[in-house]
C-alpha cells in the first residue's frame, strides 16, 4: 500500500516540511506492474504474498477487480502487507520512495515452485527486486529453462549475480539503478550505463529515461526511443506502467522495439494522474495517445 504525501518540495536531510494532502493508494511494484500489464490486455497471474491485514484484503479486492489471477497469491500470517511511504514533489511530480517489504520477504522459492507450471506456460515472466532474490534466481531459471521470455525491472537497484543477469532477456532499469547496477558513478551517458549493463549478461537493456523516454541497447546496437509530451502530475507508478506495457506487448508477439515506445507512452500516461495502480492506462488510452507512432 502507497502511503503519499505531497509536500512543495523534496526534503533536504535532516529537514521537516509542512506537506499535505496525505493519500493511500494500492500499490507495489509487482501489483502495479500486474495491473498495467492487465490493462494492456494481457492476461495476469501476480505471484507473491500478502499480509493478513486490511491492507492485504484491500490489495487483493483491487487486483481481483482488474482481472488478475490471485491463485499464487498467497497471505503471510504474522507480518504487515508492503507499504511504501512516498513523498510527491507537487510542483514537478517527482518523488521520494521509501519501501517496507513486510509479507514481501516471506516469498520462498518454496512458492517458486509451487507455481512452476504456471511459469512455464506463460509467454513472459515480469519480475523486480521487492521479493528476495534467491525467489527471483528461481523464478527466472523455470522460465529461461522452458523458453520464455524473462523480463526483469530491477529495482530496486541492488548487485545482481552474473548466474541471473545471464537468465534475462531484457532488463529495465532507470539511470540511477543503472548506475547502481554497474558501480559506475551518477550522471554518466546512459549510452555507456546500458552498454556496460549489456555486457553484464542480458540480451537487452532499456534505460528509461523519465519524460525524454528511454534507451534501447541490444545486439543490435543502442537507439532512442521516443516518449510523448505530456503534464506530470504525479511520477508515481510510471515506470511500473512502462514495464507492465512492454511486458504485455512482448507477450502478444510484438517486437522489442515497438514494446518499449508502448511502454513509454504508458508511463508517460501514467505520470498525468496521482497514484499508482490509479494512474496506470488502458491500452484504449495508450492507443490514442501514440498518434499512429505504434500498431497493434
Amino acid at each position: 500500500m502507497d502511503l503519499v504525501v505531497r509536500s512543495p518540495r523534496l526534503p533536504a536531510p535532516g529537514e521537516t516540511l509542512l506537506g499535505g494532502p496525505f493519500e493511500t493508494f494500492p500499490g507495489g511494484k509487482g501489483a502495479n506492474q500486474a495491473v498495467a500489464a492487465a490493462r494492456m490486455g494481457a492476461r495476469v497471474t501476480m505471484v507473491g504474498r500478502v499480509g493478513t491485514d486490511a491492507y492485504g484484503s484491500e490489495l487483493r479486492s483491487v487486483l481481483s477487480r482488474e482481472g488478475v489471477d490471485l491463485t499464487a497469491l498467497r497471505a503471510a500470517a504474522g507480518v504487515s502487507t508492503g507499504v511504501a511511504l512516498i513523498t510527491v514533489d507537487a510542483s514537478t511530480g517527482e518523488n521520494t520512495i521509501v519501501v517496507a517489504g513486510g509479507a514481501n520477504l516471506r516469498v520462498c522459492p518454496e512458492d517458486i515452485e509451487a507455481v512452476a507450471g504456471l511459469i512455464r506456460s506463460a509467454d513472459v515472466l515480469l519480475m523486480q527486486l521487492e521479493v528476495p532474490l534467491g525467489v527471483v534466481s528461481a523464478a527466472a531459471k523455470i522460465a529461461h529453462a522452458s523458453g520464455r521470455q524473462v523480463v526483469l525491472n530491477a529495482a530496486p537497484a541492488q548487485a545482481l549475480p552474473a548466474e541471473l543477469l545471464a537468465l534475462v532477456h531484457v532488463l529495465i532499469v532507470n539511470a540511477s539503478e543503472a548506475a547502481t547496477l554497474t558501480g559506475l558513478p551518477a550522471g554518466r551517458d546512459p549510452g555507456e550505463l546500458a552498454g556496460a549493463l549489456q555486457r553484464s549478461g542480458p540480451r537487452a537493456v532499456v534505460v528509461t529515461l523519465g519524460r525524454i523516454g528511454a534507451l534501447l541497447c541490444d545486439a543490435s546496437g543502442c537507439r532512442p526511443v521516443s516518449s510523448v509530451e505530456v503534464e506530470a502530475v504525479d511520477t508515481v507508478g510510471a515506470g511500473d506502467a512502462f514495464c507492465g506495457a512492454l511486458a504485455a506487448m512482448l507477450a502478444s508477439g510484438v517486437p522489442l522495439d515497438e514494446a518499449a515506445q508502448v511502454g513509454c507512452i504508458a508511463g508517460a500516461l501514467a505520470a498525468t494522474k496521482a497514484g499508482a495502480i490509479p494512474s496506470l492506462p488502458t491500452r484504449d488510452a495508450v492507443g490514442r495517445l501514440s498518434r499512429g507512432e505504434v500498431g497493434w
